[in-house]
């Protein structure tokens, strides 16, 4: 397994995706921005170097009613004492011009052929042919073989997206939600990770 801390971001929670929405800030300048809305979230445990071998927060998130997502965030052992077990983690830690970093999943496109998953070009449309939409050759004849990682027809979507620097515009504290500018991956009601 792969180890690694991330600097800069110490701290993740998960949010729902509202939707997309516009206005226009201080400066009069449209802007188009997505809504997420925080999820309850809270300290559930901690990884200690002593006995796991690296320092992270246990976080909850609770996605739906008896319905929980867990999540492990690495933390330097001299943050680590920052945190309770039990702690909520709310909108307060928000503000307005934060930068943020948020993962999501793309929406699941189904299966789709080359040109559409790729952008290949299309064959003649007239002429006797027959290879209009058809990827062509995948291979020559040595290695005798398909190899790996030929662009071909198969899923779309469902992609894990991580977006970095991600500027927050608006706060509304009363519902818990947050404006983030531009548009972030994934379906309405769809859930993110905002880590700061």
């Amino acid at each position: 397994m792969r180890i690694f801390q991330e600097k800069g971001f110490v701290m993740l929670v998960f949010a729902k995706k509202i939707g997309t929405t516009h206005f226009y800030d201080k400066e009069n300048r449209h802007t188009v921005v997505t809504v997420l809305e925080l999820i309850k979230t809270k300290v559930k445990g901690f990884r200690k170097q002593e006995k796991d071998g690296y320092d992270a927060l246990i976080l909850e998130g609770e996605t739906a009613k008896n319905n929980h997502k867990i999540r492990e965030r690495r933390i330097t052992a001299d943050k680590i004492g920052e945190y309770k077990e039990g702690q909520e983690l709310d909108i307060s830690m928000f503000n307005e011009g934060d930068r943020l970093e948020i993962e999501g999943r793309s929406k699941g496109k189904g299966f789709a052929g080359v040109v559409k998953r790729h952008g290949f070009a299309t064959g003649p449309k007239t002429h006797g042919s027959h290879n209009y939409r058809q990827p062509g050759s995948i291979g020559s004849t040595y290695p005798q073989r398909t190899v790996k990682g030929r662009k071909m027809a198969g899923k779309m979507g469902q992609d894990k997206i991580t977006l970095r620097n991600v500027k927050v515009e608006r706060i509304e504290k009363e519902k818990g939600r947050i404006w983030v500018k531009g548009h972030i991956p994934g379906a309405p009601k769809s859930l993110v990770f905002i880590k700061k």
